[in-house]
């Protein structure tokens, strides 16, 4: 416990000293990019924390692989108590490429008394009581790490454990990593053994980010297909990990903070889709008090709404439905979507006194104009509306990707203007958009975005078209694709643009990284100097977007643009009345209504 209450009491005062100085010079301000976070997961290539225990999978979600037979947890979720012959385990790391971590010696922090048994590319080099040193010795390039509790002292059982990094910085930068003291030419050297708990960022995940204005902690803070709803019940710095399984997994919403903070970077906070009011208030209050009084903050309600592979999408429907919003249970949905923003909005401005630090985000499809149409100009919703959010993602027909020979034949896929998802059809799609939320006084950004080439169905990095999805991924002509592609973004009336994502692994799930580790060579990483070079050749282009003052907000209409496409393309379908016969009372049928807005396309 009182290892826990040191912990906490170091990150207050680590906020309190960060909103008011800065240990660095902003290097992002001029920036017109954002960067989506990765999830709280053991395969997060982009090792964003010093110790990596942080990612570790929840020792009660490792059966029956590590952890087996009868356990007993206490409330952060360490194991308290090994039944007979049970045991708890976890892992770490989960097949990364060795570059990603530092090489060297580990150290093995925790606090209780028993025995821990270390698997996957780890060697014990020495145990102490409480401590163990180890390494990880890879095999193909690639490391696992995993840790499993054979025996534990339930009156004094292991907890707290910690996997720190070797190394450290040297005091004031933290955004450099050092092997030793003798590399800071005299000045105070912080290891990160000693100093772990104040420093908690990887010094290489804070170099990379440093450079995006805008962090979107999306998938940091797990709220996908996440059924949080009560303020008790978020992720925790006390809790024993914070990665694991969708729906279960994130990150305090206190580090979040943090690292927005280190990074003078403004966060993009996604609520869960089924957060309370209370919740609200709770991260509103949160991010007023500990957040630089030189950031804003971007508000988002959850995260695609629209999007029916997600619980999100289902729920909203199932909300509007039942607060009668529309006979159509998608339109329904699409306008709870709208009412609950707005509601949030609201209680947002309510806590910090005003708008001046809040950037109010309405997310919404890329290819789908009515929707836009739906979700400002429902109740006039644009009057609290400061962003209208869209993923603008360049790829190809799924038929196409499943069926090409060469790289080649991707890239010249990717900017053919006969296929519909290509860069220059894409520029048209974000060309309207920009256009209709004009008319409502909004900006037009994008929450994620990039190159899109994925196979779903697939399972391997062989089937289908993989290899050459991958391969193109990798492909020097990328820099120059996303280069176009962003130039187009601003041209056609985008204003931040979002890239998705942080670094992660290439494979046939997706090559979602602008990177594919964390410490990978610009050299080797197209994607990434795309975007750097289009950031060096363009500063922020929207009013007010290179000081610290409140967003340039602009003007809103006198009437609702939407008014006229409500009325003749969302008209609520009426209910018709089917007499089976005289004396019996008649049978109310829902009308048909052709949902178009769910078979669109993202």
């Amino acid at each position: 416990m009182q290892s826990v209450i040191k912990l906490c009491a170091l990150l207050l005062v680590s906020f309190a000293t960060l909103a008011t100085s800065s240990s660095h010079a902003i290097e992002n301000r001029l920036s017109p990019l954002g960067i989506n976070t990765n999830e709280a997961m053991d395969i997060n290539a982009s090792v964003p924390f010093i110790d990596l225990f942080r990612l570790a999978s929840a020792f009660n979600e490792s059966r029956p692989w590590l952890t087996k037979g009868k356990v007993i947890y206490d409330k952060n979720g360490w194991p308290s108590e090994l039944i007979k012959d049970a045991q708890a385990g976890t892992r770490f790391l989960n097949n990364i490429q060795a570059e990603s971590i530092p090489k060297g010696i580990y150290t093995v922090k925790y606090h209780g008394q028993g025995r821990i048994r270390y698997g996957g590319n780890i060697q014990l080099l020495r145990h102490y009581p409480g401590r163990d040193l180890i390494r990880f010795r890879p095999v193909k390039n690639r490391i696992t790490g995993t840790l499993t509790i054979t025996k534990t002292n339930k009156n004094n059982y292991i907890r707290d454990i910690r996997i720190i990094m070797p190394g450290g910085i040297c005091k004031n930068k933290p955004m450099k990593r050092v092997a030793a003291a003798k590399d800071c030419a005299g000045k105070p050297f912080q290891s990160f053994v000693s100093h772990y708990q104040r420093l908690v960022f990887n010094p290489d995940y804070l170099e990379f980010m440093k450079i995006f204005r805008v962090i979107r902690f999306m998938n940091m803070s797990g709220i996908t297909r996440n059924n949080l709803s009560k303020w008790k019940d978020r992720p925790q710095l006390t809790d024993a990990t914070w990665g694991g399984k969708e729906g279960v997994r994130g990150i305090p919403l206190e580090i979040m903070i943090s690292l927005a903070n280190k990074l003078d970077a403004d966060p993009w906070i996604n609520l869960p889709h089924r957060a309370d009011n209370n919740f609200v208030q709770q991260t509103a209050r949160l991010v007023k008090r500990y957040l630089k009084p030189s950031l804003k903050s971007y508000i988002e309600y959850t995260n695609e709404a629209w999007n029916g592979i997600f619980s999100q999408a289902h729920y909203i429907q199932n909300q509007g439905v039942h607060l009668g919003l529309d006979a159509n249970r998608t339109y329904a949905g699409l306008k709870y979507y709208s009412k609950r923003s707005v509601e949030i909005f609201k209680i947002w401005e309510k806590i910090f006194g005003n708008t001046s630090r809040l950037v109010r985000v309405m997310g919404g499809m890329t290819t789908n104009i009515s929707m836009t149409h739906m979700l400002l100009g429902y109740q006039d919703a644009f009057r609290h509306v400061d962003a209208f959010a869209i993923a603008p993602y360049f790829h190809a027909s799924q038929q196409a990707v499943k069926n090409v020979k060469s790289v080649d034949e991707v890239f010249k896929l990717l900017t053919s203007p006969r296929n519909k998802y290509s860069i220059p059809r894409t520029m048209n799609i974000v060309r309207n958009q920009a256009k209709i939320v004009e008319r409502y006084g909004v900006d037009l950004v994008a929450y994620e975005g990039g190159q899109h080439l994925v196979a779903y169905g697939t399972h391997t990095n062989t089937e289908a078209g993989n290899e050459f999805l991958i391969a193109a991924n990798k492909d020097q002509r990328m820099a120059k694709l996303y280069y176009d592609f962003l130039k187009g973004w601003k041209d056609a009336g985008g204003k931040l643009f979002a890239a998705f994502s942080a670094p992660r692994e290439y494979n046939w799930i997706g090559s979602w990284g602008i990177k594919e580790h964390i410490a990978q060579h610009p050299n080797d990483a197209p994607k990434y100097r795309g975007l750097m070079y289009f950031q060096k050749k363009n500063r922020c282009w929207w009013n007010n977007c290179a000081t610290t003052r409140p967003i340039a907000r602009k003007g809103k209409p006198s009437y609702n643009p939407g008014s006229h496409e409500m009325a003749r393309r969302f008209k609520p379908a009426l209910p018709k009345v089917v007499s089976i016969e005289p004396a019996k009372r008649p049978i109310v049928k829902r009308g048909s209504v052709v949902a178009r807005l769910s078979r669109e396309k993202k």
